[in-house]
């Protein structure tokens, strides 16, 4: 895959960007601590559940504390509290009884799916306005500005 052009970014271009970003991941923040609350969980402990349960399996709590950025101190707090709310369960590895592994339990979807619809309906009427081309660029910019990140705050660390 080739790479792609190159385009000069005007300050005021930056500016706005900029702003936008921040006031949508201020949003962000505040729907899921909103949604971590009715879970019973705090904003930490939710996206932290979010991101493990996107991996296959059981997991180490050194695998929690990479994918989180979290020290592996907070993550045992985390990892804790999660199972104390019913989401997660300790449980020995089966090839080595020594280690222990964090199991996700399946996501009561009916009491929690309600929690996300109105985000779902949301950004179904905001995708609606735009055409499938104008959707691709949208996508191409998420998953550069997400890739972006990511490296940002993962720099330096297994990821």
């Amino acid at each position: 895959m080739t790479e792609r052009p190159k385009y000069p970014v005007p300050p005021e271009v930056l500016e706005r960007f900029s702003e936008l970003g921040r006031e949508t991941s201020t949003l962000a923040v505040l729907r899921h601590a909103r949604i971590a609350e009715r879970m019973g969980l705090s904003g930490t402990d939710h996206k932290a559940l979010d991101l493990a349960s996107r991996e296959e399996g059981p997991l180490t709590a050194g695998r929690i504390a990479q994918l989180t950025g979290l020290s592996t101190g907070a993550v045992t707090g985390v990892i804790d509290r999660l199972e104390r709310a019913g989401f997660v369960r300790r449980v020995r590895d089966t090839q080595d009884r020594r280690k222990v592994l964090v199991e996700i339990l399946p996501l009561d979807e009916e009491k929690y799916l309600p929690l996300f619809a109105s985000a779902m309906v949301a950004m179904e009427q905001v995708l609606e306005r735009f055409s499938p081309e104008e959707r691709d660029v949208v996508e191409r910019y998420e998953r550069e500005i997400i890739a972006a990140v990511r490296a940002d705050i993962f720099d330096g660390q297994d990821s």
